[in-house]
């Protein structure tokens, strides 16, 4: 390194035996990137897109022709026969609010069969008693735990013997639980066993962090819906906010009632300037994805070599961009999330502390020097201060950006 960026000897050395270690590991994201990559490029070539899509509407929105365009553009990329691509969605959280509360009526159940949902679901579902949850609207919610990190089939298959179930949740990354993320085969297979019981079930995917991972996507093995962010993988760091639902027609459409109006639907929606951003953004998303996941595989190799225990393990195979670290006490996840901050291009003379932040139950560490607000795909870096004190580690816009803050999250944490 040159003196803008002065790196001690010996850390200098660990970074060099990380990258030749994990070289072929980067060689096997390229290709998936180039495949994702084809993917992208091809639908854009199919559906003519041109400047024009990059105007703008206000008020209602109708007939926007960049937004429409938009969403048949991604329909083709996700394999959907239908998707809601809408600046309106505020989180991944609110998309997926939106489709639970579309697609689930009173008296309905729904199960999730990957565990708790991510906490910002709990007051959503009601699990943590408010008074506009799905179960204030009488509507049932079942888990059913995974085993070693894979899903219990038998019991799910023995669910849906007993009761009828409406809608079936899988929440792909691992949120803050202490499990591995789902990787597309394991999808594929427990959608054939749920499909042995039940052909009607909504399976709906939580797709967060997981887009362009691998070469297919969760409606290629099956799934009826799928749900994701637009400051995460398909965002490409460029989109400024918003959220997809995509998957069968019959469902996006209800997705859309409940996010405008009962007969207005996707026919309303300004767009307000963002369409060339979200296009740009789908453009990046293979190339950014790939950072993100080189970034997790350096940082996983690295922080090994330094005695933690890391998962995935750098040679291990990936369902999603984020990487955990298991510090094992309060001071050292509070210093590695604080030299993120301390290498990222935004608010890197900040300090992140612990704070009591909206929609979860522990106090949370959160370092992100983004360019947008709690983008994920940005390098980051967040988890709850509770045992057993694990870093949830995620996004860098290109590998060099994010190979630095983890080299200055690493001498924070060393100090």
């Amino acid at each position: 390194m040159n003196n803008e960026f002065i790196i001690n000897e010996n850390l200098q050395k660990l970074i060099d035996e990380t990258e030749l270690e994990i070289k072929g590991q980067l060689e096997k994201i390229d290709k998936v990137s180039l495949l994702n990559s084809m993917k992208v490029l091809k639908a854009f070539q199919d559906n003519n897109i041109s400047d024009m899509h990059f105007n703008s509407t206000t008020g209602y929105g109708y007939n926007d022709i960049g937004r429409d365009t938009i969403e048949k553009l991604f329909s083709q990329v996700l394999k959907a026969e239908d998707s809601l691509v809408r600046s309106q969605f505020i989180s991944g959280t609110h998309a997926l609010t939106v489709a639970l509360f579309a697609l689930l009526r009173p008296g309905d159940t729904m199960l999730s069969i990957t565990g708790k949902p991510y906490d910002t679901l709990d007051e959503v579902i009601g699990i943590v008693d408010n008074p506009s949850s799905l179960k204030s609207y009488n509507i049932n919610f079942k888990q059913i735990d995974l085993i070693e990190d894979d899903f219990d089939y038998e019991k799910i298959q023995e669910a849906l013997k007993n009761e009828k179930i409406k809608l079936i949740e899988i929440q792909r990354s691992r949120g803050y639980a202490v499990r591995k993320s789902i990787t597309i085969d394991k999808v594929e297979k427990v959608i054939q066993k749920i499909r042995e019981i039940d052909k009607d079930v909504i399976i709906m995917i939580d797709n967060c962090y997981c887009e362009f991972v691998g070469e297919k996507e969760p409606l290629e093995v099956g799934a009826d819906i799928i749900v994701g962010s637009l400051i995460k993988n398909l965002g490409g760091g460029i989109a400024p906010n918003g959220a997809y639902i995509a998957g069968r027609k019959d469902l996006v459409h209800l997705a859309g009632e409940r996010l405008t109006a009962p007969g207005e639907g996707k026919e309303v929606g300004p767009t307000l300037g963002i369409n060339k951003s979200i296009l740009q953004g789908l453009f990046f998303a293979p190339s950014v994805v790939a950072s993100s996941l080189k970034t997790a595989v350096f940082t996983s190799n690295i922080l090994q070599k330094l005695g933690y225990e890391v998962e995935p393990l750098y040679t291990d195979e990936r369902a999603d961009i984020v990487q955990t670290i298991r510090f094992g006490n309060e001071k050292d996840i509070i210093r590695y999330c604080q030299g993120i901050q301390m290498g990222s291009p935004i608010d890197s003379n900040s300090i992140p502390e612990p704070w009591d932040m909206p929609g979860y139950t522990d106090k949370i560490i959160m370092a992100a020097g983004a360019f947008t607000q709690g983008s994920s795909i940005e390098l980051s870096c967040d988890g709850p201060i509770r045992p057993p004190y694990i870093a949830f580690q995620q996004g860098g816009l290109t590998y060099e950006y994010g190979k630095l803050g983890v080299i200055k999250a690493i001498e924070n944490l060393k100090k």
